[in-house]
C-alpha cells in the first residue's frame, strides 16, 4: 500500500512527537512518503499530486480546513467524474483546535489513540463509505452555512491571523458577540428545498452532513438528529433572533439526545438539496474556513462518493 501523510506543521495540536509517532506507524505498514504543507492551498495541491500518481491512501494529520483542501484536492465534482479517476482513501488523524470532522466519523480526538485506531483498521482492510456535501463547486464534510456562522467563522479566522488560539471559550465568546451584531439585521434569506414551499425571512442556515458535529470539545452539537454521512444533508434555519427563544434552541441543541424544534427553526434531516438566496451578498463557511459572500448557494448531497479510514457506524 502506497500512502502520502499530509502534515500542517502550523495546526493548534501537532507536535513533532507525534508526527514521528504516526510516520512510523505508517512506515511499519505501508510505502510511505511524507509531505507538509507550506502555505494555503498546498494540501489541495499535494492530494491531487497522490491522486494523480495513484496512490493508495491520504493520511490529513492537521485540522479541519487541512481535511476539506485534501478532499477537495483529489476527489473530482460529479459532473467532472467519469468513473475513471484514481480515488485514494481518507485517514484523518486530529491535529487541529476542534477536528469536528474526525469527531464524527468515532474517530479519538487525542492524536496516539487516533494513529492506534487507524493502524488497527488498515489491519483489517474494511473500507467505510461516505456522502459528502456539496457548496457550489465546493465539497464539505460536515457543515457549511450562511449567516451567523459564516460571520464566527470569519472572525475566527481573523484572531487566528493575529496570533491568538483558538480554543471552544473563544468560539463561545466569538458566537455571542456575532450575535448581538447580527440580530439588528433584517432577515433577507430565502430557502427552497425540493417538494417544500419556500420560506423567506431567514436570519441564518447550517446545512449539515452529519450529528453530532461540535466546535466545543466534546460537547455534542445536534442540529439534526436525524442527518448521517449516510443519508441526505440536513437544514436548519432560524427566523428569529430573539434573546430568549435563542437560549432555549440553545439548550435543545446541547441536549444529550437534542431533537430541537421551534415555532421560528425550519429544520428537515434528510434532503437531496437546498438553495439559499439572499438579497445582499451574506457570509458562506464551509467546514469551519469563511469562503466569502454570496447571494445564491446551492447546497448539494452527494451520497457514497468517499472512502475513509473509520470506524463503522453504530
Amino acid at each position: 500500500m502506497r500512502t502520502l501523510l499530509i502534515v500542517n506543521p502550523n495546526a493548534t495540536s501537532t507536535t513533532p512527537a507525534t508526527r514521528d509517532l504516526l510516520a512510523h506507524a505508517l512506515e511499519s505498514r505501508t510505502q510511505l512518503t511524507v509531505a507538509h504543507t507550506q502555505h494555503r492551498g498546498h494540501a489541495a495541491e499535494l492530494a491531487q499530486w497522490a491522486a494523480t500518481n495513484e496512490m493508495d491512501l491520504i493520511v490529513v494529520h492537521g485540522g479541519d480546513g487541512t481535511v476539506n483542501e485534501t478532499v477537495n484536492g483529489f476527489l473530482p465534482l460529479p459532473e467532472l467524474n467519469d468513473g475513471q479517476a484514481w480515488l485514494p482513501r481518507l485517514g484523518v488523524i486530529p491535529g487541529g483546535s476542534a477536528n469536528v470532522f474526525a469527531r464524527a466519523l468515532g474517530i479519538s480526538h487525542d492524536p496516539v489513540t487516533a494513529t492506534n485506531q487507524l493502524i488497527d483498521l488498515l489491519t483489517l482492510d474494511k473500507d467505510r463509505r461516505i456522502g459528502l456535501g456539496m457548496a457550489d463547486d465546493r465539497w464539505f464534510c460536515f457543515s457549511a452555512g450562511v449567516g451567523l456562522d459564516a460571520d464566527v467563522c470569519e472572525a475566527i479566522d481573523a484572531s487566528r491571523a493575529d496570533g491568538h488560539p483558538v480554543t471552544p471559550a473563544r468560539y463561545v465568546r466569538t458566537t455571542v458577540r456575532q450575535f448581538f451584531r447580527a440580530r439588528r439585521r433584517e432577515p433577507t434569506i430565502r430557502i427552497e428545498i425540493p417538494g417544500h414551499l419556500a420560506v423567506r425571512g431567514v436570519h441564518y442556515a447550517f446545512v449539515t452532513n452529519t450529528t453530532p458535529w461540535t466546535y466545543l470539545n466534546t460537547t455534542p452539537v445536534h442540529t439534526n438528529p436525524g442527518t448521517r454521512f449516510e443519508s441526505g444533508l440536513g437544514l436548519f434555519a432560524v427566523r428569529s433572533m430573539a434573546v430568549l427563544p435563542t437560549l432555549l434552541l440553545a439548550r435543545q441543541l446541547l441536549a444529550a439526545n437534542g431533537n430541537p424544534k421551534s415555532r421560528n427553526l425550519i429544520r428537515e434531516d434528510d434532503v437531496p438539496s437546498v438553495r439559499i438566496e439572499t438579497e445582499e451578498p451574506i457570509g458562506l463557511q464551509i467546514d469551519g474556513d469563511f469562503i466569502g459572500k454570496r447571494n445564491v448557494v446551492e447546497f448539494t448531497s452527494v451520497p457514497n462518493v468517499l472512502g475513509v479510514i473509520a470506524p463503522q457506524p453504530d
